[in-house]
């Protein structure tokens, strides 16, 4: 299951015993989901309307970030060619797998500073991520011109490396991931030109990391090479790669690290509208616990009902509705489901694969 439930409930006495009464109803005995603990840091409260008005803006900004989120994955899908299975391998968050990176989140201090108002934080994500989608549509552009360009060329003109997919040439080991400064290219070099590859690539542009060319793959006519450079050069490094004929290609670093980018900016909206919905449903001091669950496919009615039935203290109305939906076979609660306790899906199946 990559379906996680993100909920919070107030804090009893403490917020240890919050947690261990989750634990006694949905996992000691009756194993319904596996569950963790979910930190989110003391943010700055605000006031009320300014918690109301961000709970709207939250809510739109989570629906355009999951967006980004996924047209990024798929776009990583389109330039990797491959099945379902080998792109969502592909798929990191900070340099570790998704489901990894959700169940031991972290908030990022240095991105996000929790000094900063609960609006400031948004206003930084949300900017961070319409560049991030710009970048895409920028990205995409030049991959859909460069693919079609490439199709056009006689293979014994281009080589065959700059027709053919990747996907099983490549590893992600081959790459610097999730590096604000630092990209890994790929360059092919025709067999005749290898001895002026390796004497010329370091001088190609200034900030190339020295000795960090290695040869990837060669077939009949022409070699893979990697090189690693500083992300400023790229522009002059292709440039002068152009002039002494090699080859730069486009390639998925750039989706890596900006699908990681989106995806950790995507969990902290999720952590922020956990926080302020909490504290408009719980009231002040703030005293919650969040918690995320990771639902058995086969036990997830119930493991509703175990929440509802443990919290419908919270909010008897919302209670009573769910009680009568689960009455009614095929009826459906709407997109904006509501809970007696703060609820938000996560799911990390990205992935809209065309069969």
């Amino acid at each position: 299951m990559t379906e996680f439930w993100l909920i919070s409930a107030p804090g009893d006495k403490t917020c240890q015993q919050t947690w261990d009464k989750i634990m006694a109803a949905t996992t000691r005995t009756n194993n319904l989901s596996t569950n963790h603990k979910f930190n989110i840091p003391d943010l700055k409260v605000g006031t009320l309307d300014v918690l109301v008005g961000l709970s709207d803006e939250l809510a739109k900004l989570d629906s355009f970030v999951e967006g980004v989120v996924k047209k990024v994955a798929q776009y990583m899908a389109d330039v990797l060619e491959d099945s379902r299975d080998k792109v969502q391998e592909n798929l990191l968050a900070n340099g570790v797998d998704l489901v990894t990176y959700i169940t031991r989140f972290q908030w990022d201090m240095a991105k996000y500073p929790i000094k900063q108002s609960l609006k400031n934080i948004s206003e930084i994500i949300s900017k961070q991520v319409t560049q991030i989608d710009n970048d895409l549509k920028t990205r995409a552009s030049a991959y859909n011109n460069l693919k079609g360009n490439l199709q056009n060329l006689e293979r014994k003109n281009a080589g065959s490396l700059l027709t053919r997919s990747l996907a099983d040439i490549v590893k992600k080991d081959d790459f610097v991931l999730d590096s604000e400064y630092l990209i890994t290219l790929l360059v092919v070099v025709p067999k005749t030109g290898y001895s002026d590859w390796q004497k010329a690539y370091e001088t190609l542009a200034e900030m190339v990391v020295p000795r960090s060319s290695h040869l990837l793959f060669e077939d009949s006519d022409s070699g893979l090479f990697s090189v690693t450079l500083f992300r400023k050069a790229i522009d002059d490094f292709k440039h002068k790669a152009r002039e002494n004929k090699f080859m730069t290609l486009t390639h998925k670093t750039d989706g890596y690290l900006n699908f990681s980018e989106a995806f950790i900016a995507w969990i902290h909206i999720k952590a922020l509208r956990v926080f302020v919905e909490s504290v408009l449903r719980y009231g002040l001091p703030v005293n919650f616990q969040a918690m995320l669950l990771q639902p058995n496919k086969k036990t997830m009615k119930k493991l509703r009902e175990v929440l509802n039935d443990l919290y419908k203290h919270l909010d008897s109305s919302a209670a009573a509705i769910i009680d009568s939906a689960m009455d009614i076979p095929g009826l459906n609660l709407s997109q904006q489901e509501y809970y007696p306790y703060v609820y938000y899906k996560i799911d990390c199946n990205l992935l809209d694969f065309k069969v």
